[in-house]
């Protein structure tokens, strides 16, 4: 069975339509986040140590891939806001509770906060959104951006890479090891914004986290 997977996923990467595929689900991962682009660029890391395809370019199609797809779903937030927080960011969903907490963030950090969204499972959708819904300056989130899709696209690109390099020749020991750090890190981070929404400043006082809230509410209206 894995020998079969295995030969199925050599002919895919081999194709020159990989980087299509990689620059596509990146795009539309970004605004429509139903199947974790991540998960493929690893692979694509992961083949890419035995030579197809090729490291550089699969760096360079993710992250564009990821850029473009960030700017749509800003642009998204910009001119629907109102309609998505009616219809598709409905109180008491997940969706919403996403939105709310990447809109506490924003109004705390800024540009950072796409730095931290892209590693917290449905946080970049979220963030993109709030940052088109509030009218973030668009060069400040082209700036921003840029630089979180390109660490977010050499980091997935390169832990495949190393799984690839840590079990040569059995590929697919390599991508689960690389599938696996890549989750690892994922909850490490949603751990620690957990953590710190709990037990960091605003989490003691009652208070600010009330603020907080409502400043949310405020922009949900």
């Amino acid at each position: 069975m894995s020998d079969a997977i295995l030969e199925y996923l050599r002919g895919l990467m081999s194709s020159p339509w990989i980087y299509v595929a990689l620059f596509g689900l990146s795009m539309v991962d970004a605004f429509i986040p139903i199947f974790p682009s991540e998960s493929l660029v690893v692979t694509a890391g992961v083949f890419a140590h035995h030579g197809k395809p090729w490291l550089p370019l699969v760096i360079v199609t993710a992250w564009a891939g990821a850029f473009c797809g960030d700017h749509v779903s800003y642009f998204i937030g910009r001119y629907a806001g109102g309609w998505l927080e009616r219809v598709w960011l409905r109180p008491g969903s997940r969706r919403r509770k996403a939105y709310d907490q990447a809109g506490k963030l924003l109004d705390k950090r800024g540009g950072l906060v796409l730095l931290i969204a892209r590693y917290i499972p449905g946080g970049r959708t979220a963030a993109t959104l709030v940052m088109g819904a509030v009218a973030y300056p668009l060069h400040s989130f082209s700036l921003f951006d840029a630089l979180a899709t390109g660490l977010w696209a050499t980091y997935s690109t390169m832990i495949g890479y190393l799984g690839g390099a840590a079990f040569q020749n059995d590929p697919f020991k390599g991508l689960l090891l690389g599938l696996g750090i890549a989750i690892g890190v994922s909850v490490l981070v949603e751990a620690g914004r957990w953590l710190w929404q709990r037990f960091g400043p605003s989490g003691h006082g009652g208070g600010s986290r009330r603020d907080a809230d409502e400043a949310a509410d405020r922009r949900s209206r």
